[in-house]
């Protein structure tokens, strides 16, 4: 099950605007019971404002109604038309971000038929910074050597290994 955005701000409103049990909360927010109790008392994080699930389109009010009504029933999160197909971008810290066109250039030269989708997933970057050094017009080009992204901690050698391995099965 996905979690919301903002899962404790998330809480605190669920709290504040809801009849919802405790246990209800902290299974929707991926929280432990403890903390939704001590958010409750205002023991932790008071001075935190609740994030609207309703408004960001999280959940719908419908859907509280329906657990308010029954304590025993688990909210359902809702999956956003616009999230729907979106792939799930992978974190990058910031110290290594200046690596990513060289690990971009390395995945180029060595598989040239890797699939863009592939290297905006392998090491999270995006399509137009890929396009940009394939056609040697990245603003840093003259500055990039090509390494691997493993070598780099872009990514894990399972997971090069993977893209690879499904790359030669196309």
């Amino acid at each position: 099950m996905s979690l919301p955005l903002m899962p404790k701000a998330t809480a605190i409103w669920l709290l504040e605007n809801t009849a919802l049990t405790f246990s209800q909360i902290a299974e929707f927010c991926g929280l432990h019971i403890l903390e939704i109790q001590s958010l409750a008392d205002g023991d932790m994080d008071a001075q935190m404002s609740g994030f609207d699930p309703i408004t960001s389109s999280q959940l719908t009010l419908e859907e509280i109604k329906r657990c308010e009504a029954d304590p025993g029933a688990k909210l359902q999160i809702k999956v956003s038309e616009y999230f729907a197909d979106e792939p799930s971008k992978k974190y990058t810290p910031k110290a290594k971000r200046h690596d990513r066109p060289d690990a971009i250039a390395w995945l180029l030269k060595y598989y040239p038929d890797i699939p863009e989708q592939d290297i905006c997933n392998l090491i999270g970057t995006t399509k137009s910074v890929i396009k940009t050094i394939k056609n040697k017009t990245h603003k840093n080009y003259a500055d990039i050597k090509p390494r691997s992204p493993v070598t780099l901690g872009l990514c894990s050698s399972g997971e090069l290994d993977f893209v690879i391995a499904k790359l030669s099965r196309d």
